[in-house]
């Protein structure tokens, strides 16, 4: 018994062609549901970057108007070339941060483009709008900073 039981074993020495078939369908199954939610990853991740620049830029800004006491607009491209920030990242140089009023934030007016053609554009966004907007490409006016 132990003779055939060790000839039996030594000639099953591999994958047969329904259990190789098996693997690469559950491997195309795994595959078919990862990829598109990789692909939201990246693209939240570059929306994410491209605010993350504006917020850098209203920051920049808001060092600009405490030396520039006079000023209540400034264009980011200011900003660049005066040395408040680097580099835009993926701002657009046309856009402009406008100081608030007395008692209200400042705002920027900007878009950002990312990956290609896509674009993130910010509207009067305040801080506030653009860290409660999670994944959105438009940033509207802040709630509590709504035009009448």
């Amino acid at each position: 018994m132990k003779k055939f039981l060790q000839k039996r074993l030594k000639n099953e020495k591999g994958l047969t062609l329904v259990e190789l078939l098996a693997v690469i369908v559950i491997l195309g199954i795994i595959a078919a549901i990862a990829v598109p939610s990789i692909g939201s990853i990246i693209e939240n991740s570059r929306i994410k970057a491209a605010k993350a620049d504006a917020l850098n830029a209203m920051s920049a800004a808001q060092l600009y108007f405490a030396e520039n006491d006079t000023e209540s607009t400034v264009s980011l491209k200011t900003l660049q070339t005066e040395g408040y920030m680097k580099d835009l990242g993926t701002l657009n140089d046309g856009g402009t941060v406008n100081k608030g009023e007395k008692g209200s934030e400042n705002t920027i007016d900007a878009t950002a483009n990312y990956s290609g053609s896509k674009t993130v554009t910010f509207t009067k966004a305040t801080v506030k709008a653009i860290n409660d907007s999670k994944n959105s490409t438009s940033v509207p006016i802040g709630a509590d900073d709504k035009e009448d």
